[in-house]
């Protein structure tokens, strides 16, 4: 009696889901995705959403076509108010931004105007592992100490698209957390155009995903990683790159940290709106899991050098909901970045 109840659960599990795939072929045959992008082309985060519009369509039911619409602003919000408000809700428009979103929205929800518990999570390429800091050109910063020994009238100066990018989240805990003599001029449109203010000597450095760091820069010496936000060191990733972890020396500098840097493992998300039938987020969470296994989307991902790390939707969902979770005297000093 027991094995025909477990065998009957079963087919109705199976049944569910094959009711969910033909109702998605039934919906998507035939239909346009967008991907809307918080940046600028030829960025890492614009790159990884052409990668997958080029894959994800293969595991969606009816193969519907995607499209990528990049919409930059505002370190993204300009994307995610634009999905929030504007956007169908029919399961046919998709958002990527810049996850220092994640960390002002905890402590500045009035500056950010959006409430993200209304988007949903359909999965995360890969968790940002990889961020260092980096000064540039042979008179530039090479370690921790040369960062320390800067002061206030000689800061080590850096750029941002805004208070939700995290380059800017990176910079301004290091004076938050360290009192580092560190100068962020906002207002950059993207990631092409801060590289191209360091190599004009305009800006000391940045902060980013190692992989975004040109390679010739690296190869030929004139970038110089001085400090990594993950506890474990990535390939490539050179040993003058210490852990900002290590830096610190008290239990309130080490639980600010651990909240500043907990979007890091949300690091390149794939969100929808909430108001999208669950049947359709379920079927994008499905898809986007069998495009981080795609053979064609991971070779296509390590031509363009990034990373796949990925995290499921459901797993997230649990990261962004732990995060609230913090104690209020620590998002109160964080928030001191916004000010």
């Amino acid at each position: 009696m027991v094995k025909t109840r477990s065998g009957l659960s079963v087919l109705l599990i199976l049944a569910a889901l094959a009711g969910t795939q033909a109702r998605g072929e039934d919906f998507y045959k035939g239909k346009r995705i967008d991907i809307v992008v918080g940046a600028t082309p030829s960025g890492s985060f614009d790159l990884i959403a052409r990668s997958l519009a080029r894959h994800m369509g293969r595991h969606i039911p009816g193969g519907p076509a995607i499209i990528v619409q990049n919409m930059p602003g505002a370190g993204s919000l300009t994307a995610l108010f634009y999905l929030d408000a504007n956007a169908p809700k029919d399961g046919t428009v998709l958002g990527v931004f810049l996850p220092g979103i994640i960390t002002q929205s905890f402590v500045t929800p009035d500056k950010i105007g959006l409430d993200l518990k209304k988007l949903a999570w359909v999965g995360v390429v890969s968790a940002d592992n990889t961020r260092v800091c980096y000064g540039y050109g042979p008179d530039g910063v090479k370690s921790w100490d040369d960062l320390m020994r800067r002061t206030k009238d000689r800061p080590f100066i850096m750029g941002t698209t805004g208070t939700g990018a995290s380059n800017y989240i990176n910079g301004q805990s290091l004076v938050l957390a360290f009192q580092a003599n560190l100068k962020i001029i906002m207002g950059f449109p993207g990631s092409t155009e801060l590289r191209l203010a360091v190599e004009r000597g305009e800006l000391d450095g940045d902060c980013g995903g190692f992989v975004g760091i040109p390679p010739d820069w690296i190869s030929s010496g004139k970038a110089h990683p001085f400090v990594r936000f993950a506890a474990e060191r990535a390939p490539g990733i050179p040993a003058s790159a210490v852990y900002v972890g290590d830096m610190a020396k008290t239990a309130e500098q080490k639980q600010l940290l651990g909240f500043l840097y907990g979007a890091d493992k949300l690091g390149r998300p794939l969100v929808m709106s909430r108001q999208v039938p669950p049947e359709r987020l379920q079927i994008m969470r499905a898809a986007f899991d069998e495009t981080m296994r795609d053979p064609a989307f991971l070779a296509d991902m390590e031509r363009q050098q990034e990373p796949v790390n990925p995290v499921t939707g459901v797993e997230a969902e649990r990261l962004y909901n732990a995060m609230s979770q913090v104690p209020a005297e620590i998002v109160a000093k964080a928030r001191k970045i916004y000010e």
